[in-house]
């Protein structure tokens, strides 16, 4: 229970819920035993009516007997029927209190979840997969609602049930009682072993419905693929594999719950039957009136519920703990990108690094290796590099989706770490390499890092990025729905998007990372003819492949396997004929032979 103890805080938090759906429990049960009661002393009073009418037989009061009996009937019957609404009533409050507390904490855990997710840093999402926090989002919070909700609701029943019932029993007659409630412990053992085998198989089929799902979405995705390469009858042969696993391990958890009821039916069986056998030997005795039989067997169907619900109990609360201990895996992560001071500074945007080495924790890549330079407020600064140089990292850098390891990066002559993070970020202009757009329109793409801008500005930052005539050719315009990631669009019509995206931010930094790889060589001229217009009075940090972008920067650094091996200008670098200048012959050469 150590994991489950994380939660107490918000039984603290909702304690009226817990103690009014205890109370009603309470009065529920209490509504509940007074009709066993009536139905013994209208038993009873049947049989000794009975003995009077005969007695009277010939005279007039029976007649009076007879109608005095009915009266009785008529009003022990009414209050039954006040006291099973009464229960009814209260049951009602019960669920309304403890349930809905149960959501109340669903809620409050699934936004704790997602708070400590968006708190964590870049690197958290590199060791963990999406559906795994998905799965701990969704299906371990549900469970661990099961034992908030139901659980409890069901255990406290059974414990105030019990309470109030068996010393009633006992009192009434002990030996009845014993022998009546002998079943009952069998009972919850059998529904506890019975449970972890129905939940063990429920687990098998949701990983094989996963996987099944996981496999049709991937189908579906790659139906191009699969229709080019003509493998229809062997992704049809893969998917009747895995529908008929499916099916099976189905199959054997309905075998299961085929013997679930018929288990709990046979057990309460066997209880009326002693409670019956063993009355009848008391009733010989004159222990007990005949009254009492049929108020044990009352008792011991309002006790069957709960007795079997004891083994469903138990088995919930060990799949929550199970489910809580993954959850507090992921809200005890810390996240090591803290503020060290919580600046709130409007920057100017000088960027210096100085002796900076970064090697990735889970990968232990050493990406950076004690590289400096520095670029002042407003200018622009060119990195260029093959794949795996370590070009995408300065941005993370900057972007203070990391830390390094080793050396500082200054921000307006401040530590980077001094920074509150939200307001540094806010100031900085980021074009991922990977697009990532959103299930919405256009312009809220366009505005998704700010969303007071005028219809103006959203216009302008399009016509920047060299989008507005495409989005005209739509005809929603701007308030054109995009599919799934941006599917509606092309590569390079996602990539302007971003683009756009990170200038109507009017950032004091501009990171443009890789952001011109999916367009054609004419569309980027015309980019970069835009961004020479939009890179004037922000410091602009270029990240590329391609010459033809870097030669827009103030400076440019040739990185090679996390080193700068050639700093300068566009003319120096040339002139130096070192790596950049064998990098512009080899892309001017390829242009050429596109062009012809």
């Amino acid at each position: 229970m150590k994991d489950l103890a994380h939660i107490n805080k918000y039984f603290l938090k909702y304690k009226w819920h817990l103690i009014l759906g205890t109370l009603f429990i309470i009065i529920a049960n209490f509504f509940g035993i007074v009709p066993a009661v009536v139905v013994r002393y209208s038993f009873d009073l049947l049989q000794n009516s009975s003995d009077l009418v005969t007695l009277f037989k010939g005279f007039d009061l029976q007649d009076n007997s007879i109608g005095i009996f009915l009266s009785s009937l008529v009003i022990l019957g009414v209050i039954i029927l006040v006291t099973a609404l009464l229960r009814g009533v209260f049951m009602f409050f019960m669920r309304q209190t403890i349930i809905v507390m149960s959501r109340h904490i669903e809620y409050d855990l699934k936004n704790e979840i997602y708070r400590q997710y968006q708190n964590l840093p870049l690197s958290f999402y590199r060791r963990n997969n999406t559906g795994d926090l998905m799965a701990r989002i969704s299906e371990d919070v549900s469970r661990v609602r099961m034992y908030i909700g139901p659980a409890i609701m069901y255990g406290i029943n059974l414990f105030t049930l019990f309470f109030m019932v068996i010393p009633f029993m006992f009192s009434i007659n002990p030996r009845l009682t014993l022998w009546s409630l002998l079943p009952l412990p069998l009972l919850s053992i059998s529904i506890y072993f019975v449970n972890n085998i129905i939940n063990k198989r429920s687990e098998e089929i949701q990983k094989s419905l996963s996987d099944l799902s996981t496999f049709v979405q991937e189908a579906f995705s790659g139906i191009r693929v699969i229709k080019a390469f003509v493998r229809e009858k062997y992704i049809h042969k893969d998917f009747t594999r895995a529908s008929n696993e499916y099916k099976d391990k189905s199959l054997k958890l309905a075998f299961v719950n085929a013997l679930f009821f018929p288990l709990i039916m046979g057990l309460i069986g066997l209880s009326v039957i002693l409670t019956v056998y063993i009355g009848s030997v008391e009733v010989l005795n004159g222990a007990i009136s005949t009254g009492v039989i049929a108020e044990f067997i009352i008792y011991v169907n309002m006790l069957t519920w709960p007795v079997t619900s004891l083994g469903w109990i138990t088995s919930i609360i060990q799949r929550a703990a199970a489910s809580q201990k993954r959850i507090n895996e992921f809200l005890e992560t810390e996240n090591d990108i803290v503020s060290a001071k919580h600046l709130e500074a409007e920057i100017s945007g000088s960027v210096v690094f100085d002796g900076v080495s970064l090697t990735y924790g889970d990968s232990g890549i050493e990406a950076l290796k004690k590289i400096s330079f520095s670029v002042e407020a407003g200018e622009s600064i060119a990195i260029i590099g093959t794949t795996g140089s370590g070009k995408s990292t300065i941005a993370n850098l900057v972007s203070r989706l990391y830390d390094p390891t080793e050396g500082e990066i200054l921000v307006d002559g401040e530590n980077i770490k001094d920074f509150d993070i939200s307001s540094l970020r806010s100031q900085i202009g980021y074009v991922p390499q990977d697009v990532f757009l959103f299930s919405d329109t256009i312009r809220n793409n366009i505005a998704f890092g700010n969303n007071d801008l005028t219809e103006e500005e959203v216009k302008q930052a399009a016509m920047d990025a060299d989008l507005l005539e495409n989005i005209d050719r739509f005809p929603d315009g701007f308030e054109t729905e995009l599919g799934e990631r941006g599917i509606t669009l092309s590569g390079g019509q996602k990539q302007r998007v971003s683009i756009a995206r990170a200038v109507a931010k009017n950032p004091k930094i501009l990171i443009l990372d890789d952001c011109l790889s999916a367009v054609d060589t004419k569309t980027e001229h015309t980019i970069l003819n835009s961004m020479k217009r939009i890179m004037e009075g922000r410091t602009t940090i270029i990240i590329s492949h391609r010459v033809s972008s870097a030669k827009l920067a103030d400076k440019i650094i040739v990185l090679d396997d996390g080193n700068i091996i050639e700093a300068g200008t566009n003319e120096s670098l040339m002139s130096a004929g070192g790596t950049y200048k064998e990098l512009y012959d080899k892309q001017l050469a390829a242009e050429e032979v596109l062009d012809d």
